[in-house]
């Protein structure tokens, strides 16, 4: 009877908190074929962990039912019984058929999304420079030629690049319905392959702490269709100021800030960390090279002959 109550009142706690949820969780509410493919991951792996829950818990029931010690007489001694290999191997081999099946669905999902996505094969990408900083998003966009902060607007049914890096700590780019996160580093570019089906407004956010603003590092997406993503970029070139050194330089200023756009993009004077400007000691650009130009100068002959060989370099 104890027993009963006990699985009713799970059951009855289990409804209330899901009649609760209004809305669905924006990572099984796909809206593009990659976040697609990951919803389906996680609804296989949900489904294989119920089907193994439930097979326990009513495995679980029967043995403490049929074999309860109140069914049996007051003299009874169990018989001596000698391990079952078949038993044994079938409860060894059915965890390793689990998590080799799961292992399969994994790797094959993540070889998929590490892609252009299926059905946008031969469709031209449309590339998004991502880059962070404490605690704001900058996108720019070098087809169009123009930037903006805190918000994303994106066309229907073309793929699209997205280029991340940071200007400070590592974070983390995520839209939940068009795909899964991936990592923005300082000194290296990760390429995330994404691409939207429903217009729409959707959530993006740092998933990776970052310090104390990063809760408040979010930005807005909007999906619309083509011709309606052309007349936007016409709007912003007639109308936004252009993006120069000094406004970036003072963007990048750790702290919290709203919208904004400009006509050009920041990749002209500080570019992203890939080719010939990759890795941490070109990333920022002119400063870097004033700096290396300075050392390279005090190393001429004859502008410092101090003798640093005898020099104990852990001083």
């Amino acid at each position: 009877m104890k027993m009963k109550w006990a699985l009713l009142t799970i059951l009855f706690t289990i409804a209330t908190v899901l009649t609760g949820c209004d809305n669905p969780l924006m990572v099984l509410d796909p809206k593009g074929p990659v976040a697609e493919t990951q919803a389906n991951v996680i609804m296989i792996s949900i489904w294989t962990m119920a089907f193994v829950v439930l097979v326990v818990v009513v495995l679980y029931i029967f043995m403490i039912m049929k074999y309860r010690a109140s069914k049996q007489s007051e003299d009874y001694e169990p018989p001596h019984i000698e391990g079952s290999k078949v038993l044994e191997t079938i409860w060894v081999a059915i965890p390793i058929l689990i998590v080799a099946f799961l292992s399969v669905v994994t790797v094959q999902s993540t070889s998929e999304v590490e892609a252009t996505p299926k059905g946008y094969e031969d469709k031209e990408p449309l590339i998004i420079y991502a880059s962070s900083s404490n605690w704001k998003w900058h996108f720019s966009y070098p087809e169009e030629d123009i930037e903006t902060v805190n918000y994303l607007f994106l066309p229907t049914n073309r793929p699209i690049e997205f280029k991340l890096y940071s200007f400070g700590p590592i974070s983390s780019f995520w839209i939940p319905q068009l795909g899964g996160q991936k990592y923005a580093m300082s000194d290296m570019v990760n390429t995330l392959h994404l691409a939207a089906e429903a217009p729409g407004e959707y959530t993006g956010r740092n998933a990776n702490f970052s310090g104390s603003g990063f809760a408040e590092q979010t930005f807005n997406v909007k999906v619309m269709p083509p011709k309606e993503y052309v007349k936007w970029v016409d709007e912003i070139k007639a109308t936004a100021e252009p993006i120069t050194k000094e406004k970036f330089d003072k963007l990048l200023e750790p702290g919290h800030v709203g919208q904004s756009t400009y006509t050009g993009t920041h990749l002209k004077f500080s570019p992203a960390p890939e080719g010939k400007n990759a890795g941490h000691s070109n990333h920022g650009s002119s400063d870097t090279k004033e700096t290396e130009k300075d050392s390279k100068e005090s190393d001429e002959p004859g502008e410092d002959s101090t003798d640093h060989s005898n020099m104990n370099m852990n001083d």
